[in-house]
């Protein structure tokens, strides 16, 4: 059984201006032990308005939470009103980058292609990806959905080495259990990160396969994530509503010590 430490990571999307954001680091900085830290890696994806301020009280107060960032264009530079370059991110010292969030391909035509791009800028930029997948409610319903989500996976991930998929980090989030208050079964979410370690394995090995995290995402609160973090192959959760509040936030990240 290979251990591979939990990644609680909280996507705040278009909320908190740069001084909530600010509190809200702070505030969850004194709710969380070393022994969260010791059991949990966590990071905070604020959005990019918020990112300096939340480097400068990370790294001023020394606290152990790993900056990420909601989005990225694949360009390090050039005429593109509006983007991020992942070389600007990393220059805030970003560690991790959402790539193909359901919102991005389903209110912004994200293509697989657009995904493939953006993972291996990251990668190139000294970043972590962490690449989402998942399938809509009709999708489901028709059956689609381990075939949606493996070719998702293959499709974000292709051309890349074993080692490098290794690092990397993959979020489960059915479409139709984002924000929602639907929730997959932690039976159905197992089955389905299953499924994505089951085509890593297949495409890039045991090795692969056994260090990869994958994360659960879909209105995740602290009553459902014991039960999601027992499955044997979700390795975090992709939090949004919840992380945006302090207290719901730190109570996911020590879901551990519920039951």
């Amino acid at each position: 059984m290979t251990n591979r430490k939990p990644l609680i990571s909280g996507n705040w999307k278009m909320h908190h201006n740069h001084f909530e954001a600010i509190q809200m680091v702070q505030k969850l900085s004194y709710l969380l032990s070393a022994n969260d830290y010791d059991a949990v890696d966590v990071s905070v994806h604020p959005p990019f308005t918020d990112l300096r301020s939340v480097q400068t009280v990370l790294e001023s107060d020394g606290i152990p939470v790993a900056l990420g960032a909601q989005h990225c264009h694949w360009e390090e530079r050039g005429a593109f009103t509006g983007e991020v370059s992942p070389a600007m991110l990393a220059k805030l010292n970003v560690s991790l980058v959402v790539v193909g969030h359901s919102e991005r391909r389903e209110l912004f035509g994200e293509t697989d292609d657009d995904v493939k791009r953006k993972v291996e800028a990251i990668l190139a930029a000294g970043m972590t990806p962490i690449m989402c997948c998942g399938e809509t409610l009709e999708e489901r319903e028709a059956g689609q959905a381990r075939a949606k989500v493996e070719r998702q996976v293959v499709a974000g991930l292709a051309g890349l080495k074993a080692p490098q998929v290794a690092g990397l980090v993959v979020a489960y989030e059915p479409i139709w259990a984002i924000g929602t208050g639907q929730t997959a079964t932690p039976e159905d979410a197992q089955e389905m990160c299953g499924a994505i370690r089951s085509v890593v394995r297949s495409r890039w090995g045991v090795e692969a396969a056994d260090s990869i995290r994958i994360q659960y995402g879909g209105s995740v609160k602290p009553v459902n994530a014991p039960d999601l973090m027992r499955q044997s192959d979700i390795d975090g959760a992709l939090v949004g509503g919840a992380s945006l509040d302090a207290d719901e936030f730190a109570r996911i990240i020590a879901y551990r010590l519920v039951g």
